[in-house]
């Protein structure tokens, strides 16, 4: 019945399709009753002529059942094709939809295996065992009636092995369900190991741990090869049950049939004829046992396909309209024809004027208002991760975001644009609420870098497209977002933007996937912009580039950083300390240097004891010294030399950079 709305378009196909292998079915019943026609007439008188016409009948109703059949085949194969793509569309679009918390749950192998192999079990089922136990039972039904017409004696013996069959059937079917389930659900985590070991292959190479790998599939293939064993078993079992008691059914029956046409109460055509047909019906008979094993294994994938569809979507408004591709454009003031910019000689942006009261900016930017959060596999009495987080980001401002490993930074970002939902407060985006808005609207408004880059399989140029949004992005955008990334070692791919980067970018190095990211997450220009440590993986010469051509994006939009190195931090207007859950401090850079023994431990790096002796003896001069420890990171490559990108090549210096 869930399989239902599916199967409704092509009822009319499979119901034919039904139809058809009955009529088969029937061309092969009507044979014994032409051999009887052949018997009792034409052998018994001895005429040549009729035995050749008896034969004709016999052959003309063979190749109707075998035409017969293949129309059958037509008439479902094209059409359950259709069932199985419309059914693995619709699963994919679901995992899509599905929160961020299902995915963590989930072994990317166990979804693998319901969106393929138990797809095509479904789409087995529904042209075969579906259609084959009802045509089957149709033809198990005619049958018997023709052979209690024929003779109801020898037909009561044949009915005998009806009850221990159904017996059998029902054990077997309980038995077998549970083994497909656990069949099915191993083959699903064999399948994860696989794919981790081959994402993960540089690791156990480098590692070597192929053997503890090889020892693990090893292990997990002699659990699945044993459940396999194992249905086998229960198969064979029935299998010899369901062809062994019809066969002594109708030994009975021939036995009882030569008695009764030596006794002269049965022609010999009909012995023949009643024989002929109960053969006719072995296939019908044993064919039971394994369209019961394919309907059971359907029955577990169906299971399983509908435990990924009945997973609740999360409340979403969907009334809202889709913001028009030039409502994000317009957010940002950013130059479109290429990122350098000049600089002040200090290596600093000018500053907006944030002197005033830190709600100036009214209800505009991004506020958190008391948000906490809390994983949901938490274990019980765990305090929650964040547990009451107020912060005001002001339009155009760009903040951010420095605090302890594990403190809750990347869950943070992670909640701007609702990858994980809140378990509380309020987050506000030009004073809409977040929770109140169309998920696509939400989506197109925040732009987001994770610290960790995920490329995909497809060009250069469709994967940083992938930022702008449905109204996609031309080769200009494009290229000005791989200039503020300082991608130009896309010129030097093979095909360029049309360069395929292989599975999750490995083709690539750290650096290179991690701004190709980064240009991703500016293409579109977003009108908020959350980037988790976008620079971790930059050599410190290709990091002054970016952050150069960066400030100029950042101008033009409301930001939120995590920073890790005081080289980010220098990026930022203000800078908010989140510790125990809650942001503790809010403030410049070098007043937070100055004032928070806390922040100055975070930011003091390598030399976490000099800087705190130093602060000891003078704080105003230890915020100095660490204020100018950042700006010589960030400033290192115009500190001489010949400054090398991540890539190992000479980066082109342009404007400010070149002077």
């Amino acid at each position: 019945m869930r399989l239902a709305p599916y199967v409704r378009p092509v009822r009319v196909r499979l119901g034919a399709s039904a139809l058809v292998a009955v009529a088969a079915s029937c061309m092969a019943l009507l044979i014994p009753l032409a051999l009887k026609r052949l018997v009792d007439g034409p052998v018994r008188d001895q005429d040549p002529g009729g035995v050749w016409l008896g034969g004709l009948t016999v052959l003309v109703l063979g190749l109707l059942e075998a035409g017969l059949f293949g129309v059958r085949r037509w008439l479902v194969a094209r059409p359950l094709a259709g069932v199985e793509a419309a059914m693995r569309k619709d699963l994919y679009e679901r995992l899509q939809r599905l929160p961020v918390e299902f995915h963590d749950r989930w072994a990317s192998g166990q979804l693998l295996s319901r969106a393929t192999m138990d797809l095509q079990i479904l789409r087995m089922f529904l042209a075969f065992p579906l259609v084959f136990l009802v045509v089957n039972g149709a033809t198990i039904v005619i049958g018997f009636a023709i052979l209690l017409t024929q003779s109801w004696l020898l037909g009561l013996v044949l009915l005998g092995p009806v009850l221990p069959l159904t017996i059998v059937c029902w054990y077997f079917e309980t038995s077998y369900a549970l083994a497909a389930r656990r069949a099915q659900d191993q083959a699903g985590d064999l399948a994860t190991l696989v794919e981790e070991s081959v994402l993960g292959i540089r690791i156990i190479k480098a590692f070597g741990r192929h053997r503890s790998q090889a020892t693990a599939f090893r292990d997990r293939s002699r659990q699945l090869w044993g459940t396999e064993m194992h249905k086998a078993r229960l198969l064979s079992n029935i299998w010899a049950v369901i062809m062994t008691l019809p066969e002594i059914a109708i030994g009975v029956a021939l036995l009882l049939g030569v008695r009764e046409v030596a006794d002269g109460r049965l022609s010999a055509g009909t012995l023949v004829a009643f024989l002929s047909t109960a053969l006719a019906l072995r296939w019908p008979v044993e064919s039971i046992g394994f369209l019961l094993a394919m309907s059971n294994e359907a029955g577990t994938a169906a299971d399983r396909y509908f435990e990924v569809m009945d997973t609740p979507l999360p409340p979403d408004t969907r009334t809202g309209t889709e913001e028009p591709a030039a409502g994000r454009r317009s957010a940002g003031t950013g130059p479109a024809d290429g990122p350098a910019a000049e600089e002040p000689a200090a290596g600093r942006h000018p500053r907006r004027d944030l002197s005033g009261d830190p709600g100036s900016g009214g209800e505009g930017g991004i506020r958190l208002e008391g948000v906490r959060f809390r994983y949901p596999d938490a274990p019980p009495g765990s305090p929650d991760l964040l547990t009451g987080v107020d912060l005001h980001i002001r339009p155009g401002e760009t903040m951010a975001l420095v605090g302890a490993t594990g403190s809750g930074k990347t869950t943070l970002t992670a909640l701007l644009p609702r990858l994980l939902p809140a378990t509380g407060g309020r987050i506000t985006l030009d004073g809409e609420d977040i929770a109140a808005m169309p998920t696509a609207r939400l989506r197109h408004l925040v732009a987001v870098a994770f610290e960790e880059a995920t490329l995909f399989s497809a060009s250069v140029r469709e994967n940083v497209a992938m930022g702008a949004g449905p109204e996609g992005a031309d080769d200009e955008e494009i290229r000005r977002a791989l200039a503020i990334a300082q991608c130009d070692f896309v010129d030097r791919l093979p095909g360029g933007l049309d360069t395929q980067v292989g599975e999750q970018g490995l083709s690539l190095s750290g650096g290179q996937r991690q701004r190709l990211a980064l240009a991703r997450a500016v293409v579109g220009r977003p009108r908020f912009l959350v980037l988790d440590d976008p620079l971790s993986a930059l050599d410190v010469h290709t990091e002054a580039l970016v952050e150069a051509a960066l400030r100029e994006v950042l101008r033009g939009t409301t930001a939120l950083v995590v920073a890790h190195r005081p080289s980010t931090v220098m990026l930022a207007d203000r800078v908010a300390l989140l510790s125990g859950g809650r942001v503790t401090a809010v403030g410049t850079h070098a007043d937070l240097l100055r004032e928070n023994a806390e922040y100055r431990r975070l930011m003091s790096g390598t030399h976490q004891q000099a800087a705190e002796e130093t602060t000891e003896q003078d704080p105003e001069q230890a915020a100095g010294q660490a204020t100018e420890q950042g700006a010589g990171e960030a400033g290192a490559a115009r500190a001489g030399g010949e400054p090398r990108s991540a890539d190992g090549e000479l980066p082109a210096l342009e404007g400010s950079e070149a002077r």
